[in-house]
């Protein structure tokens, strides 16, 4: 790995972790942003980069935050796959990041409603618990009590991380790493 990209994966991680953190102490409804880095890693170099921020990111939490961040991996590496092997594919605009955010809505909490559910019975925490715990009373099934509220959250969180990526991604010099990055300018 060339250290120009070392040193853009790093700080792609570093984003992950701070802009998680903050939004975790802020605790503003619907609104995570930490994927931010998985996506702008992911859009500027493909998606084998995008999976690896996005495993290392929670590897690193899991360290230094807490264990039950690792399984979570799983759902951050998709990230990176899936918007890595979008942005090879179209050039990262307002519209592909909007789509890509709608993908990542339905795909994430596919992949972490699961992991959720084995690890915390499917509470986060948060606000969004008690619309899990409605549900469980009006009859839905675990899965289905757990999904629904991620999705909520998801739409919000992720189109609005793609669509700040697309707009981040306009401001970088067309010779960025040398990659041609589909990117709107």
């Amino acid at each position: 790995m060339q250290t120009k990209h070392l040193t853009f994966s790093s700080i792609c991680i570093v984003i992950n972790i701070v802009l998680g953190l903050i939004m975790g102490v802020l605790n503003i409804p619907l609104l995570f942003l930490d994927t931010i880095g998985t996506v702008f890693g992911a859009v500027v170099m493909g998606p084998l980069y995008g999976a690896a921020i996005g495993l290392t990111t929670n590897l690193v939490l899991g360290a230094i935050s807490s264990p039950t961040n690792i399984p979570f991996a799983l759902v951050n590496i998709a990230v990176g796959l899936i918007v890595g092997f979008i942005a090879k594919k179209f050039k990262f605009d307002l519209k592909t990041a909007i789509i890509s955010g709608l993908i990542l809505s339905v795909v994430c909490p596919l992949i972490g409603t699961p992991i959720s559910i084995l690890i915390s019975g499917g509470l986060s925490g948060s606000g969004a618990d008690l619309l899990v715990m409605w549900l469980r009373q009006a009859g839905q099934t675990i899965f289905a009590s757990t999904f629904f509220p991620r999705i909520a959250s998801n739409l919000v969180d992720k189109i609005l991380t793609c669509v700040l990526v697309s707009i981040m991604i306009t401001k970088l010099p067309k010779n960025f790493f040398s990659i041609k990055a589909k990117v709107q300018k």
